[in-house]
């Protein structure tokens, strides 16, 4: 499909003593936020993991923008629960730390430009710390330290931005303030994949939810009119529906 962004089909991956994913598959369009939720250990992390090709999956497919994750890399932002275990004492001011993902794009001796500078402070003014470019990241506190990893993956202008758990260690207010900037930018037509513990803000963000079960099969379900209830049923094992 043209607006296709990701097709995942029969998709299973194991450790070596335990598998986690099995038989997945899923599809998005542009424009769709999935919420991914389930238990510790169900293969929510494993899974964005496997997209990303950080992992190999023992069988089944990921199709990326209609291609394979070599030639997608680039549409693909990435951020994880950078904020929960940060090295504070890092050398960096927040414009370096946003710029440096533009690394790839430059090459090793290639100097930044002033198209690359702009590119930072959009990217900041998107997060709301176009004010911080110039303070060290360690001087700041969680919530704003996972802006500015948000705005170090907006930066690349990816298509596909996946998500792992980004307010995990993250207080109330700045929780608040990061779903807001997730929900705009989804909003404004970017395509998101979001694993979080949170599943009432995911119900509310999300239109697709893929919800990992404990008995190892997974349901994609759109969030209309979903209700909390059905999710608790559907995480017990009280399935939506039943695959061929």
């Amino acid at each position: 499909m043209k607006n296709e962004i990701i097709n995942v089909k029969n998709l299973t991956f194991e450790y070596p003593d335990t598998a986690v994913l099995k038989d997945v598959s899923f599809s998005l369009q542009k424009g769709d936020f999935l919420g991914i939720i389930g238990a510790n250990g169900a293969g929510k992390s494993t899974l964005i993991k496997l997209i990303l090709g950080f992992l190999t999956p023992d069988c089944g497919e990921i199709t990326l923008f209609g291609t394979n994750l070599a030639e997608a890399r680039s549409k693909i932002g990435y951020v994880s629960q950078k904020a929960n275990t940060f090295n504070t004492d890092f050398p960096a001011t927040v414009k370096e730390v946003v710029r440096a993902n533009l690394f790839s794009e430059k090459g090793l001796f290639k100097r930044y430009t002033k198209e690359d500078d702009k590119k930072v402070s959009e990217a900041l003014e998107l997060v709301g710390m176009a004010d911080h470019k110039n303070s060290l990241i360690g001087s700041l506190s969680g919530g704003q330290q996972q802006r500015v990893f948000i705005a170090r993956a907006l930066v690349a202008t990816p298509e596909l931005l996946l998500m792992d758990e980004p307010t995990v260690g993250i207080d109330a207010h700045s929780v608040r303030e990061i779903m807001d900037i997730i929900k705009r930018l989804n909003k404004n037509g970017m395509t998101i994949i979001m694993t979080n513990h949170d599943t009432p803000t995911l119900l509310e963000a999300a239109n697709k939810l893929l919800i990992f079960c404990e008995h190892g099969y997974e349901e994609f379900v759109s969030t209309a009119d979903l209700s909390l209830e059905r999710i608790s049923d559907i995480l017990a094992g009280k399935r939506l529906h039943k695959h061929d």
